[in-house]
């Protein structure tokens, strides 16, 4: 069984702060980590290698050189090998021109590695984007079937076994291979990388595949094969305001609030 498990590099949201002026995102000095939902995606594909030893693991990712470091995390972890996808041709590629890259990124690992993807995992979405669409759209390119919001996956008789989040409960569904998954929280932390395996991942050597070699469509890439336009942005103001209640004991303080409440007509 082969996967290729593809993971973004994203800003890490708990820090970010906007600027006040501008209005954009302040990104200097924000701390860069692994999309959380390709962590469960990498989860996923690890627990059918704890099953099938012989699986193997290799995870994508497009973006800068720095990147390196959320593909070497990802080593640590457990893929068996990563590659970079960069270049200055995909710079402002939305998700429909970020996709035919990693479509066609996808095929040329496999001509370098001599294998077939059985199973391309993915996050639902990226906490930086928000959009769910790059896993599914990469399913479109290659013509392969997909399950989304995928919870847990294993592999039975080359097939895919995904129990999958759905509106007031969980389905399970099989799914012939090669295909697609896109993956959302479980009720399971991911794996953390043993000490070993994260020394082998600080010397491992991460094979870039740039724009040069990745011969594409140029109509297609970057801003020019990107339909998505964004007009305005508008950032939540916090509302001020609330009310402190002093009373010296628990009692007091409860009926307090409850007489703030109702004048209030909350109650």
């Amino acid at each position: 069984m082969n996967i290729l498990v593809c993971v973004k590099q994203v800003p890490d949201t708990n820090e970010i702060k906007i600027d006040p002026v501008k209005n954009t995102l302040i990104r200097a000095g924000v701390p860069s980590i692994v999309n959380p939902f390709d962590g469960y995606a990498l989860e996923a594909a690890a627990r059918i290698k704890d099953k099938d030893p012989d699986t193997k693991i290799i995870v994508m990712s497009m973006g800068p050189e720095q990147a390196k470091a959320a593909l070497k995390e990802c080593v640590a972890i457990a893929a068996d090998k990563a590659y970079l996808v960069s270049g200055r041709k995909f710079g402002g590629s939305d998700t429909l021109a970020t996709s035919y890259i990693i479509a066609n990124a996808a095929k040329m690992i496999e001509e370098k590695e001599g294998i077939k993807f059985d199973l391309l995992f993915f996050g639902k979405q990226a906490i930086d984007g928000d959009t769910a669409q790059v896993g599914p759209e990469v399913g479109e390119h290659l013509g392969l079937p997909q399950v989304t919001y995928v919870l847990e996956a294993s592999v039975e008789d080359g097939k895919l076994i995904a129990r999958k989040e759905v509106e007031g409960g969980i389905e399970v569904i099989s799914c012939a291979t090669p295909c697609v998954a896109t993956f959302t929280k479980p009720s399971f932390d991911p794996r953390f990388p043993t000490i070993k395996r994260k020394l082998a991942a600080n010397k491992a050597v991460i094979p870039v595949i740039s724009d040069e070699e990745l011969v594409l469509d140029e109509t297609m890439i970057g801003l020019k094969g990107s339909p998505t336009r964004v007009k305005s942005t508008n950032v939540a103001q916090k509302k001020s305001g609330g009310v402190k209640i002093a009373a010296e004991t628990a009692e007091e303080s409860a009926a307090a609030l409850y007489a703030a409440l109702t004048e209030a007509k909350v109650l």
